[in-house]
């Protein structure tokens, strides 16, 4: 059963790659969240494939994909739904929003309103919208990818800390290569279009993964490391506020995804490691002073890395 799956996941991902090119470790990072059951803010300058790669997941695994372009007039009911009174009914009815979607794509999100965004907390998390004192549960596999461009800042309202720590991963999709970039350019005719791209998967057969997942094993000594990189963050000296619990649950359910994906039914140190710069460089916040001092999350978290003694007597 295990090998099916696993082949299952290799297939989504060379499906996805058929189109993205040169992307594969931004694939499999996304991958990752998907399984874990967790969200990605995407950053990234226009042009560098951002909705493309959203696009091509949600038609490869077959899922409910809706698009929300950010602006700053967009609504809270434009993303969550609204109720419209129904005078043959002679009552409010509930028209779904985009949210209730398996892959809600938000464009540019740090162009909608602190109220919008703030609309989507509740989703995010607890995986429903209240609307008019009604609540409406969001499909299980209800996944937000957000992106946004890290460079402009004119008309933008910046993500507070509450709603970074909603998303499990922050990576950046970045420019391609020289070589890449030349590939794309001579090849194009070649290359599939996204119509042209073939569903490998269903959406259950995706939850069904996502379950499996979570019985993936992670040894004792494995916690305790992550348990102990994460409690360093909120001793290090640099840093004014340090990882959530959240942030430390979202780094394990990732570890037992990650290591799925590398075929794998256990956890080793290197998954946690490899992990760590995605998860937690968005959750924590550092003080002014270090700012000053030239010091950046990266930096900071590579030193608390090499803090922290790994597990020996695990499986590799």
């Amino acid at each position: 059963m295990l090998t099916r799956e696993f082949t299952l996941v290799n297939k989504i991902k060379e499906n996805i790659e058929s189109i993205i090119l040169g992307k594969e470790k931004e694939i499999e990072l996304l991958l990752t969240s998907l399984l874990a059951r967790g969200h990605v803010l995407l950053e990234g300058v226009p042009g560098t494939g951002k909705t493309l790669l959203v696009k091509a997941l949600a038609k490869t695994i077959q899922g409910d994909f809706r698009r929300v372009q950010c602006t700053p007039d967009v609504l809270p009911t434009d993303i969550t739904g609204f109720s419209i009174y129904h005078p043959k009914e002679e009552q409010f009815i509930y028209q779904p929003g985009p949210v209730i979607s398996n892959l809600l794509l938000v464009d540019e999100i740090n162009r909608a309103s602190t109220k919008t965004q703030s609309a989507l907390l509740e989703a995010m998390e607890e995986r429903q919208v209240s609307v008019d004192n009604k609540h409406y549960l969001l499909p299980q596999s209800f996944t937000v990818i957000a992106t946004q461009n890290p460079i402009e800042l004119e008309g933008t309202f910046p993500l507070p800390e509450a709603q970074l720590d909603r998303f499990m991963m922050k990576f950046s999709l970045g420019y391609p290569t020289k070589q890449m970039e030349r590939e794309l350019l001579l090849n194009k005719a070649k290359h599939l279009e996204i119509s042209q791209l073939k569903s490998v998967t269903t959406m259950q057969e995706v939850e069904q993964i996502q379950k499996r997942v979570e019985s993936v094993f992670m040894e004792d000594g494995i916690v305790d490391y992550l348990l102990e990189v994460s409690t360093l963050t909120r001793e290090n000296p640099h840093i004014l506020l340090g990882v959530s619990p959240r942030g430390t649950l979202a780094l394990m359910q990732a570890a037992k995804a990650y290591a799925f994906i590398q075929q794998r039914n256990f956890v080793t140190p290197d998954d946690v490691k490899y992990l760590v710069p995605y998860i937690f460089c968005h959750r924590f916040v550092l003080k002014p002073e270090a700012r000053m001092e030239n010091l950046n999350e990266q930096v900071i978290l590579q030193s608390i890395i090499e803090q922290v003694k790994v597990p020996t007597g695990v499986r590799k």
